[in-house]
């Protein structure tokens, strides 16, 4: 992390320290396409602010993704901010602007990091609709949030620890690899193929830099990709992203009490 992404992250944090009268956090929730309904059932409200009015922050400029920052007391007692909202690498902002939410919650004391996002699954057994549990990811955005030699074991950075702990809430979920392309466009066939040779099972645009710049700043990530639609070239459609936001709300109710009932048990 380079000394001006460390202080915007410092500032940021203090900010929200200021703003909301909390000194600290417990862990942090980044809520992505389809999963930011579930905000009001992670627990009792402490406060909210527009994610465009905190230091380093933008808002988001993609349709069907929230823009602010929740304070929620969860039923175990924690505090957790929920980020409605997150910047995208394809936005051409750069990296830094897409982890500066991670290192922002990271500076305000978070320990634990859930990453959501909604995406597009290789496995025909996973049908629109179901949530898979991220086990590792590729990235190929080509690109990492890490500056110089800076050396971030990734063996394990989805904690195999949170992943048995939603087990435990939800023992259904299956596990995949998420593979992040970098958008905007959504992946040919050719690349959906690719991307299974390589050992992936989900695509999408997000999550693996977050996950990069948390494992560097030693925070515990846990990962939910919701199944949105079939990969291209795996069913007779083609891609639609007013489609890929039905699919989050019709599975609205259902992340919600998925989400609460893993937050509650973090």
């Amino acid at each position: 992390m380079t000394d001006n992404a460390k202080q915007l992250a410092a500032e940021a944090a203090a900010f929200l320290r200021t703003h909301f009268d909390v000194e600290g956090i417990n862990l942090a929730l980044v809520l992505g396409s389809g999963w930011s309904s579930g905000a009001d059932q992670l627990g009792d409200p402490i406060g909210e602010i527009e994610l465009g009015e905190v230091p380093g922050f933008s808002r988001p400029v993609v349709s069907g993704h929230g823009g602010k920052l929740l304070l929620k007391r969860t039923t175990g007692g924690k505090v957790a901010a929920v980020l409605t909202g997150r910047t995208h690498y394809y936005e051409g902002r750069g990296v830094a602007p897409v982890v500066h939410g991670v290192r922002t919650v990271a500076a305000w004391g978070a320990t634990t990091l859930v990453l959501t996002n909604g995406c597009g699954g290789l496995n025909p057994q996973w049908a629109p609709g179901t949530v898979v549990l991220i086990k590792d990811h590729i990235n190929l955005t080509g690109d990492t949030p890490l500056e110089g030699a800076t050396f971030i074991d990734l063996s394990e950075a989805y904690s195999k620890r949170l992943r048995d702990l939603a087990h435990g809430v939800a023992p259904e979920l299956p596990e995949g690899v998420y593979v992040q392309f970098r958008g905007p466009q959504y992946e040919t066939p050719a690349e959906v193929r690719m991307a299974g040779i390589l050992g992936g099972d989900l695509v999408g645009m997000s999550t693996t830099l977050e996950t990069i710049a948390a494992r560097e700043a030693g925070l515990e990530v846990l990962g939910l990709s919701l199944v949105t639609n079939a990969a291209a070239g795996l069913s007779e459609s083609n891609l639609d992203h007013t489609e890929v936001l039905q699919t989050g709300r019709d599975a609205g109710p259902r992340l919600a009490g998925l989400l609460a009932g893993i937050v509650g048990a973090l």
